[in-house]
C-alpha cells in the first residue's frame, strides 16, 4: 500500500501510540513496522490475537515482560565466535527467564479461558533453561563473574585478596611511623594504576626509593610506590593477569553455549516481540475504548458511533455510516468547518487500523472491509517545487488514483473539482465520480457544488449526505446525515448576523427559481428529519421507561417468588417434622401389632386393632385432615353406605365400607384389615362400582414366614382394581411375616397391569424398592419388591 496514504491518514501517529504501550524495545520495533494486510483470513487472525490478548489483560493483567531485551546483536556476535561480555550474557539469561514468565502467565489463563492463538504462539518458545542455569552459575545479577565460576578463578582471587591485605599491612606500618608520617601529605594508602602508593611531600622525594606513579596538580604531592612493596605489587599484578585470563576462558565457554543455541534464541526473540506487540494492541484498544470490527471482503462498511482516534473523547462527535450495500458512493455536501474532512479521515484511518489487526474506536457490531488499496485526495496539495497550482496538484493526484484503483479499492476525495471555474469544476467532478462509480469502487467524496446533489439524487447506487448545521447557534454539529443533501445557509446566517432585509431580498431575487425550489425541498426534508428524529428520541425515552418498569416488575416478581419459596420451604420443613412424628407413631403401632401377634398366636383381638388405629388417628396431622375434608365438601355430604369404595385420609389408602356403626363410624375393609373409622375421615369415590358381597373375615396376623404365607402372588388374568386389592393384602401379610422380598406375577400382556402394580408399589408404605424380574425370574412378567 502506498506510503502516501499513511501520511494523509496520520497512520504513523497511531503506530507511535501503539509503540508507547509496548513493554520492550523489540515490541516497540514490531509496533512501528506494522503494515495493513489485504488478506481477509490473515486479518481475522490478527484481530483474534488482539481479542485474546484483551481477554488475558482483563482476567489476569498484562504478562510480565521485565528483563526481556534485544539479544539479537549479542547472539550474532556469538555466532561468529566473538566473546560476549558479562552484561551481554546476563541479558540473555534475563531474556530467557522473562520469556518463560510471560509464557506461564498466558498458560494460566488458557487453562480456564482458552486463548488458542496465544497458546500456539508461546508454544514456539524453546526451552533454554540449561543455558540460563549455566550463565547464572557464573555471572551474578550485577554482571560480575563470580568466584564459583571455576576453581582456578576462586584460587586466583584468594591469592589477590591475601596479597592486597599484606601490602596494606606493610604500608600501614610505614605511615604510622613518626619519621615517615611527617613526610606524608596525608596518612593514607591509595591506588594509582593498580599499584598501591602513598602521598609523599615533594621535598622528601629523595628519602623514599621506589617508583613515582603520579603527582598532584600543584606538584606538591608525589604518589610513590615504596621500594619495599614493589615486588609485592608485581606479584599482585601477575595474579590479576591470571584472573583476567581465567575470566576470558569462562566467558568463551558461555559464549560457545550461546552460539550453539543461536538460531533458537533468534526465533525466541521474535516470538517475544510478537507477544509484547499483541498485548500492546490490546492496551491501545482499552485506552481508545475500542471494539473488534467484523471483517468482510464484500466492500461493505457499517460504522456505529465511530470516532476519530486522534481527537480527544471530550471533543469528538461519533459518526454513523454505511457503505457498500444499497449504495457504493456517498456525496457529502455542505459548508466548510462542518467536519467533512474528519469524516473522510475517520473512514480511511479506521479501515487501515482494522486491516492491521487493531481494534477500532466504534461500537460493537461495526463492520469493515479488507481493501486491496486505499486512495485519498485530501487537503491542499499545492507544490511550489513543481510550480503546480492547487487545482493542478489535485488533478495530478487524481489521475494517479484513476490509474491504480481497482474494484476492490476505497477512494476518498475532499473538495473534488475545487480550485477552478465552478461550472467546469462541477462538470469535471461529475465525470470523475461517474467513472469511479462505474468501476465498482467504494467511494466517499465531499464537495461544495450543488450540481452534485442532483447527480447523487438521480444516480443508482449513489446517495447524498451532508454535515448538520445549527442555524440558531451559527455553528456545525459535526453530525453526518445520510440521505439528506447539504443546503446553503448563507441567507440564514446573514439574516441572523443582521444584514438588512432589502439586501437579502435582492440577493434572493438573484437566485434562480429552480435553485430556490431545490433549497426549499432540502429545507423541507431537514424539517421532516428533525421531526422524525424528535419522535424517535421520544420513542426511545418511552422504550427506556418501559424497560425500567419491566426491570422493576421482574425484580419485584423475583423478590415475591423468593419470599414465596422461603415460606414454602418453611411449610415443607414443618410438614416433614409432622410427618416424621406420625411415622414414628406408626412404627410404634406396627411394633405393638407384632408383639401382640407373638403373644396371642394366630390372631389379634378386634378391640386391640381399633385401639391401635385410634393411636394412628391421633398421630396424623390435624391440619392435613381438615384440608382434605374442606377440599371436596360436596362429596362429604353424600351418604356413605355398605359396599361403597372410599378413601381413608388418615391412612391415604382406599377401602370398602363393610357396615355402618351408628351415625359417626363405619367398619372399613383395607386389605386384610377391618377397622372402625370416623365418617369424617372418609371420602366417597363416586366412580367406584359397588363391591361384590364379601365374606366376613377374621383378621389375623401371621407370626412368621412359615404356615400359609407365600413369597409369590400370581395375578395373571385379573383387572387392575382387583389386583391392587390383592397386592395390598399380600404385602401386609408378607410384612407381618417378616419376608424381605416378594414376587408379584402379572404377566407381560399389554403392560397395563404391570404399570398399575408398579405405580401402587411406588406409593406403598411397606415397599422399600422394586424392580423388574431378571433373566430366570420371569423377566418383565414379574415385579420383585423389597420390603422395609
Amino acid at each position: 500500500m502506498n506510503n502516501k496514504i499513511f501520511h494523509t491518514m496520520q497512520y504513523g501517529q497511531i503506530l507511535d501510540m501503539l509503540a508507547g504501550y509496548a513493554a520492550t524495545s523489540i515490541g516497540k520495533q514490531t509496533a512501528l513496522s506494522l503494515q495493513p494486510d489485504t488478506d481477509l483470513e490473515y486479518v481475522k487472525k490478527l484481530l483474534q490475537a488482539t481479542d485474546e490478548a484483551a481477554t488475558v489483560d482483563r482476567l489476569k493483567g498484562t504478562p510480565p515482560f521485565g528483563g526481556i531485551v534485544d539479544i539479537r546483536p549479542a547472539v550474532s556476535r556469538a555466532r561468529i565466535a566473538g566473546t560476549l561480555n558479562p552484561s551481554e550474557l546476563l541479558g540473555i539469561a534475563n531474556t530467557i527467564m522473562g520469556g518463560r514468565r510471560a509464557a506461564r502467565h498466558v498458560e494460566m489463563v488458557h487453562e480456564e479461558n482458552p486463548v488458542p492463538w496465544l497458546a500456539d504462539l508461546i508454544e514456539l518458545l524453546s526451552d533454554q533453561r540449561p543455558l540460563e542455569k549455566a550463565i547464572r552459575a557464573c555471572i551474578d545479577d550485577s554482571a560480575h563473574v563470580m568466584d564459583s565460576a571455576s576453581s582456578e578463578l576462586a584460587a586466583v582471587r584468594r591469592e589477590l585478596r591475601t596479597g592486597e591485605v599484606r601490602i596494606r599491612e606493610k604500608l600501614d606500618g610505614m605511615i604510622r611511623s613518626q619519621t615517615v608520617a611527617k613526610m606524608l601529605q596525608d596518612q593514607l594508602v591509595t591506588i594509582r594504576g593498580d599499584r598501591f602508593v602513598i602521598p609523599v611531600k615533594a621535598e622528601y622525594r629523595s628519602y623514599f626509593g621506589g617508583i613515582v606513579h603520579d603527582q598532584s596538580g600543584s606538584g606538591a604531592t608525589l604518589f610513590i610506590e615504596p621500594e619495599a612493596i614493589v615486588a609485592m605489587n608485581n606479584k599482585l599484578r601477575e595474579a590479576r593477569l591470571r584472573e583476567e585470563r581465567e575470566i576470558e576462558v569462562i566467558l568463551q565457554k558461555l559464549t560457545a553455549q550461546v552460539a550453539d543455541q543461536a538460531e533458537l534464541l533468534g526465533y525466541d526473540v521474535e516470538t517475544l516481540a510478537q507477544l509484547d506487540f499483541v498485548f500492546a494492541k490490546a492496551r491501545l484498544a482499552h485506552a481508545m475504548k475500542s471494539s473488534r470490527p467484523i471483517m468482510n471482503d464484500r466492500g461493505f462498511l457499517k460504522l456505529k458511533k465511530a470516532r476519530h482516534p486522534l481527537i480527544p473523547l471530550d471533543y469528538v462527535v461519533p459518526t454513523d455510516l454505511e457503505l457498500g450495500n444499497t449504495y457504493s458512493s456517498i456525496i457529502v455536501t455542505g459548508p466548510n468547518t462542518g467536519g467533512k474532512t474528519v469524516t473522510l479521515k475517520t473512514v480511511g484511518l479506521l479501515s487501515l487500523m482494522a486491516m492491521s489487526g487493531l481494534f477500532i474506536p466504534a461500537d460493537e457490531g461495526s463492520q469493515l472491509c479488507v481493501f486491496d488499496a486505499i486512495y485519498a485526495d485530501i487537503g491542499d496539495e499545492q507544490s511550489i517545487e513543481q510550480n503546480l497550482s492547487t487545482f493542478s496538484s489535485h488533478m495530478t493526484n487524481i489521475i494517479s488514483i484513476l490509474k491504480q484503483m481497482t474494484p476492490k479499492s476505497l477512494v476518498l476525495f475532499d473538495e473534488l473539482g475545487a480550485g477552478t471555474d465552478p461550472a467546469e469544476g462541477s462538470a469535471l467532478a461529475i465525470a470523475i465520480l461517474e467513472h469511479i462509480h462505474a468501476q465498482g469502487c467504494r467511494m466517499i467524496a465531499t464537495t461544495h457544488y450543488s450540481e452534485l446533489k442532483a447527480y447523487a439524487y438521480d444516480r443508482k447506487g449513489v446517495i447524498n449526505a451532508s454535515m448538520e448545521f445549527d442555524v440558531n447557534t451559527l455553528s456545525p454539529t459535526y453530525r453526518l446525515l445520510i440521505g439528506v443533501p447539504g443546503r446553503s445557509n448563507a441567507f440564514a446566517i446573514a439574516e441572523r448576523l443582521g444584514l438588512p432585509g432589502v439586501i437579502l431580498e435582492r440577493a434572493r431575487g438573484e437566485v434562480g427559481e429552480e435553485d430556490q425550489r431545490v433549497e426549499q425541498m432540502i429545507a423541507s426534508l431537514e424539517t421532516n428529519r428533525l421531526s422524525a428524529e424528535a419522535d424517535r428520541n421520544e420513542a426511545a425515552k418511552l422504550r427506556q421507561q418501559m424497560e425500567e418498569l419491566r426491570t422493576r416488575y421482574e425484580r419485584d416478581l423475583a423478590r415475591l417468588e423468593e419470599q414465596r419459596d422461603k415460606r414454602l420451604d418453611k411449610a415443607e420443613e414443618e410438614a416433614r417434622e409432622i410427618l416424621a412424628k406420625a411415622r414414628a407413631e406408626a412404627d410404634q403401632v406396627i411394633s405393638s401389632l407384632r408383639k401382640m401377634a407373638q403373644e396371642e398366636g394366630a390372631s389379634v383381638k378386634e378391640h386391640r386393632l381399633i385401639a391401635a388405629r385410634r393411636q394412628l388417628d391421633e398421630a396424623a396431622p390435624a391440619q392435613r385432615i381438615k384440608k382434605k375434608a374442606a377440599a371436596k365438601p360436596d362429596k362429604k355430604n353424600k351418604p356413605i353406605g355398605p359396599g361403597d369404595e372410599v378413601m381413608v385420609h388418615s391412612f391415604n389408602q382406599r377401602g370398602h365400607v363393610v357396615e355402618l356403626s351408628g351415625s359417626k363410624e363405619a367398619t372399613v375393609q383395607m386389605g386384610i384389615m377391618k377397622m372402625k373409622v370416623a365418617l369424617s375421615d372418609l371420602e366417597l369415590i363416586e366412580s367406584a362400582k359397588p363391591a361384590a358381597p364379601q365374606r366376613k373375615q377374621v383378621t389375623t396376623v401371621q407370626r412368621s414366614r412359615d404356615d400359609n404365607t407365600h413369597s409369590e402372588l400370581d395375578l395373571r388374568g385379573a383387572n387392575v382394581e382387583e389386583a391392587l386389592i390383592d397386592v395390598d393384602r399380600f404385602l401386609d401379610e408378607a410384612f407381618l411375616a417378616n419376608l424381605g422380598q416378594v414376587y408379584i406375577i402379572h404377566g407381560k400382556g399389554t403392560g397395563v397391569l404391570r404399570t398399575g402394580i408398579q405405580d401402587f408399589l411406588r406409593r406403598h408404605k411397606h415397599v422399600k424398592s422394586f424392580r423388574t424380574g431378571n433373566y430366570g425370574e420371569g423377566g418383565t412378567g414379574v415385579t420383585v419388591a423389597e420390603l422395609k
